[in-house]
């Protein structure tokens, strides 16, 4: 008879919270914000381009969203659903079939030269980035590595430096100096936010600047380049053409911009209007209004992804948080930055919304890792 009245009781006893139920939807809706966006802004601009090398509309757009949206919601998707102590185990195993991939970019018949660099690895009517995936797997790897240290010493910062320098080096020659500028601070903020000891992240600083101004002053046309940052009427059609109709193209809007599809400077008088530039022709149709709201998306991602790497109770998903949201934000701020004239131009992509495919996969990659993490928070 106790047993009996016993067992309602018993059923009546709350049960332990379930870790990991739903995403963050905030971040979400941010994410889905900006693809909206980018696919909008991308099918306005390209439009004139398209019809011009390839006599048909949408021919960048299609190619976005077949080869860019598509297969980086794929990957999106399993990332979110796959087990975080797996992606932690082939962590290195990802990082080295990437360097790999980057050392191939050098082989002929495989590797694709464009504008003197070598940065693409071409498999028929396909071709890819590896250093853009390089900005996943690295931080993947680096959060890996740095999640089973008790402690940091000297020979752990010389093993960091080693391993930076083995992807500086294929970085370098390739060249894509702002891909490795993007890793640096990455990999370096994430160094500090393990708690590293102080007099390394400071050092680190050093040799980082250092070798950034090396890189500069080395090689004449990037020397040239941050000149004409400092000083954008010294070479205005030359160097300093693209940011000087930049800023014209941004300058122009006003506060609520010419309107979506109104934009005049798409039709060939801005470089890279579809890539790197093409904030500035977002903001000649929205304005003064939609530039801020774009930026205030990027900063919502920014809170919301620092939040999740702060609740995270394992270092290995909290550092990950921080890298992939540290990694697109600064990219994001970085290329807005230099739009507007307060960076100098590097070409970086702006995340979700410039056209490239390989760009867009891995981004896409990033916050469905960062999602996973999140339902786990």
């Amino acid at each position: 008879m106790a047993k009996r009245f016993a067992e309602p009781s018993a059923r009546l006893t709350p049960r332990p919270a379930s870790q990991g139920s739903a995403p963050d939807y905030i971040l979400l809706g941010v994410v889905v914000v900006l693809m909206i966006l980018g696919i909008l802004i991308l099918a306005n601009v390209s439009a004139p381009l398209s019809v011009e090398r390839f006599g048909t509309t949408y021919y960048f757009l299609n190619h976005q969203l077949l080869f860019g949206f598509l297969p980086g919601l794929i990957l999106a998707f399993l990332l979110f659903r796959i087990r975080l102590d797996l992606v932690k185990k082939w962590a290195p195993l990802f990082l080295l079939i990437n360097l790999i991939l980057l050392a191939l970019v050098f082989l002929p018949g495989l590797g694709v030269e464009f504008r003197g660099a070598n940065r693409w690895i071409n498999f028929g009517h396909f071709s890819f980035q590896p250093s853009e995936f390089l900005k996943l797997t690295f931080i993947l790897y680096l959060a890996a590595w740095l999640k089973g240290l008790m402690w940091a010493d000297s020979q752990t910062f010389l093993v960091f430096l080693a391993v930076i320098g083995v992807i500086g080096l294929l970085l370098i020659f390739q060249p894509d100096i702002s891909t490795l500028g993007i890793i640096i601070l990455v990999a370096g903020l994430m160094y500090f936010l393990a708690k590293t000891p102080l007099w390394q992240s400071f050092l680190l600083i050093f040799i980082i600047a250092a070798s950034l101004f090396s890189l500069i002053k080395l090689v004449p046309y990037r020397a040239a380049r941050f000149l004409v940052f400092l000083n954008p009427a010294a070479d205005p059609m030359g160097m300093g053409y693209q940011i000087k109709q930049a800023l014209i193209t941004a300058g122009s809007s006003g506060i609520f911009g010419l309107g979506l599809g109104m934009s005049q400077m798409k039709f060939g008088f801005l470089p890279q209007s579809i890539a790197d530039s093409i904030f500035a022709i977002f903001a000649e149709e929205t304005g003064f209004i939609g530039s801020t709201f774009l930026i205030f998306l990027f900063l919502i991602f920014l809170w919301r992804g620092f939040r999740i790497g702060k609740l995270c109770q394992d270092k290995f998903s909290q550092l990950t948080a921080w890298g992939i949201t540290s990694w697109i934000c600064l990219q994001s701020f970085m290329n807005i930055g230099a739009m507007i004239g307060a960076l100098p131009l590097t070409g970086i992509p702006l995340p979700f919304i410039s056209y490239g495919g390989s760009a867009l996969i891995v981004e896409l990659a990033g916050v469905g890792i960062l999602l996973n993490i999140s339902k786990r928070t």
